[in-house]
């Protein structure tokens, strides 16, 4: 029992229990709940863990066992910014480790039969953050009461199967079954996002706000109360968990949400039945509190610097790294650089599907996209807006992926005007006139009106270069910054000719991720949207596509989804990275660049270097925050 303190050494032997081997175990609650326990509020910690609760051996993973206790402030430029707590507590059915290997978390384990069967098991004496039992039965529900209602939403596309949803099964009060007539091998990847496929919530919560439960008239008045249209806003609104402003409802993460919305703090309470515990016994999360106050986007960075945040993962960048960095001479801060894992940090997207005719078939020219992406210079960027600390690469996977290819990453990504310029010969643009710019086959002047959503200051500054890039082969480069709804609003509707957005938003896959992204599968993808509808839609809307190259991502999308062993998985998303790299679809600039994280110098157990994105890292996800813990002021 080395390394215990006082009251964890009393509490182990009032449970009468030791850590040896064929003793019972000894759990260690946080004071911080002691009097709610004491008031008779909640049980005992070993009454509010599961009876195998899932342990977390910190030694093992190169961790320091942590002390329970402390609330650490984090910054956010807005309310909505609240849905990073969901994100960065990742408690999931099933996570990604640190090398993206896939292992239960909330189950307990699962099995896997034909890639089309799935069997989950639960955790017995799992309970919500209310001390409710958390079953079998909130899966049913989720099921039968939700997704089976269109009312309600419906079955989401990604759970259909050749236009079948599986069959669910009640095996047991911890144990549920989900079968498709065809391989899903994605279904567990589905459980691990960030925002995951939901299929479970609630039930003893959510029964009080569903009309086959509820009397009509309690849910006439809960409407009224909650300033909803009908029955079913009501049940969306008060089952919302991407943003966690509903303090009343019961939640599996490691910190519950405190304060109802709107407000300028919001206070996010440690989850006393949470389900982890270190591997001696103490309960996660370490940390009591967290305290988001409510700044603006302007001035995070400034803040920051000025210790005013423990823990700041987004709201700042790169060109932020100067300032955080001379402040940790000033303040008690350590600021770290992690790796951004999108396929680039600043990608250019031809739409493929515009509306102007003479664009869309130059951009559907693969020597224009060819010409384009040879145009940039992309040491020059590198060297002025990353201190030469990013990559030079197209579009494509990072090093850290185990499917990554050199090739990949140098296709067409090299600094060559000439054959810019011959390509674009090629293409049919006329020779460079007096002005410095061709024309198009029409007659107009040569240039491109590229879109952004003008939320990015580093977007602005790479598309000063290229736009000095593009005029030497005698294209121009104009930008127009518009809000971002109505930034993607024009998009799928066609009238933009080109888009400025991040590249991959998931850049270290494995073969057992999806490859969703390489190929036209969702109306917001910028590159092809009304390609993506037709997909989306199944071809009620939208435009099919043309290009064979196109058609074959698809196939293989297809070809993915029916996979049944990873070696052909393996090959799907080869051939589509091979075609993406020789088709250049986007044009990447630079890519593995750094993302500052800044912390309190006394917060432990937060990498020094770590990858950072939404997927698949889930943000700061990955890495545990439940496991961060504060040392005692010095």
């Amino acid at each position: 029992m080395s390394g215990l303190t006082r009251r964890e050494l009393l509490a182990a032997l009032a449970a009468g229990a030791a850590f040896g081997p064929g003793a019972a175990r000894a759990y260690t609650g946080p004071a911080y709940l002691d009097a709610a326990v004491a008031a008779g509020e909640m049980p005992p910690v070993n009454g509010r863990l599961p009876l195998d609760p899932r342990v977390v051996d910190l030694p093992q993973i190169g961790r320091s066992t942590g002390r329970q206790g402390g609330t650490i402030r984090i910054l956010i430029g807005g309310q909505r910014d609240i849905r990073f707590m969901p994100i960065n507590g990742y408690a999931r059915l099933a996570g990604y480790d640190f090398g993206l290997n896939l292992r239960p978390d909330i189950l307990s384990s699962w099995d896997v039969e034909e890639d089309r069967i799935f069997t989950l098991r639960l955790r017995r004496g799992h309970r919500w953050s209310d001390g409710h039992p958390f079953t079998a039965e909130d899966f049913r529900y989720c099921w039968e009461d939700v997704i089976l209602r269109d009312d309600l939403g419906g079955m989401l596309p990604e759970l259909r199967v050749e236009g079948q949803g599986p069959v669910f099964e009640v095996l047991d009060e911890t144990a549920v079954r989900y079968t498709w007539p065809a391989p899903l091998p994605d279904f567990l990847p589905m459980l691990a996002a960030p925002s995951p496929v939901r299929i479970f919530m609630p039930a003893h919560y959510m029964k009080g706000f569903h009309q086959s439960y509820t009397p009509q008239a309690e849910l006439d008045a809960l409407v009224v109360a909650q300033r909803v249209d009908d029955w079913q806003s009501l049940h969306q609104k008060m089952s919302r968990v991407t943003r966690p402003e509903n303090p009343d409802l019961p939640t599996l993460e490691p910190w519950r949400p405190r304060t109802l919305p709107p407000a300028q703090q919001f206070v996010f309470e440690r989850n006393p039945y949470f389900h982890r515990v270190d591997q001696d016994g103490r309960q996660l999360p370490y940390i009591d509190k967290v305290v988001m106050n409510v700044s603006s986007y302007d001035i995070i960075p400034a803040k920051v610097a000025t210790g005013e945040s423990d823990l700041q993962a987004f709201g700042i960048g790169f060109q932020d790294y100067t300032l955080v960095k001379e402040a940790e001479e000033r303040f008690r801060i350590k600021v770290d650089l992690w790796t951004r894992t999108q396929g680039s940090q600043v990608a250019l997207l031809p739409n493929l599907t515009c509306s102007d005719p003479m664009l869309r078939g130059l951009f559907r020219d693969v020597r224009v996209r060819r010409a384009l992406s040879l145009a940039i210079d992309r040491t020059e960027i590198n060297k002025a807006l990353f201190f030469g600390l990013a990559r030079e690469s197209a579009n494509t996977v990072l090093p850290q992926s185990p499917l990554y290819r050199a090739e990949y990453a140098r296709a067409w990504a090299w600094h060559d005007p000439e054959q810019a310029n011959a390509l674009l010969d090629q293409a049919g643009f006329s020779p460079i006139r007096l002005d410095g710019y061709r024309r198009l086959p029409d007659g107009r002047k040569a240039g491109i009106m590229v879109e952004t959503a003008g939320e990015s200051t580093v977007e602005a500054d790479v598309l000063e270069l290229i736009a000095d890039h593009f005029r030497k082969v005698g294209i121009a480069l104009w930008t127009r910054a518009s809000q971002r709804d109505l930034f993607r609003s024009r998009s799928m509707a066609g009238l933009t000719s080109m888009a400025v957005w991040m590249g991959l938003d998931n850049a270290v896959p494995t073969a057992e991720m999806p490859p969703y992204e390489l190929a036209p599968t969702t109306e917001d993808q910028y590159s092809w949207p009304q390609w993506g509808v037709y997909y989306a839609s199944k071809g009620k809307q939208g435009i099919k596509p043309e290009a064979p190259e196109v058609q074959e991502l698809v196939d293989l999308v297809g070809r993915w989804r029916r996979s049944r062993s990873h070696d052909e998985r393996l090959e799907v998303w080869h051939r589509m990275l091979s075609i993406h790299a020789d088709q250049v679809y986007t044009i990447g600039t630079v890519n593995g660049t750094k993302q500052p994280v800044v912390r309190a110098a006394r917060l432990q157990n937060v990498p020094d270097e770590g990858m950072i994105g939404f997927q698949p890292t889930s943000m700061l996800g990955i890495y545990m925050p439940d496991t961060f813990w504060l040392q005692d002021e010095a």
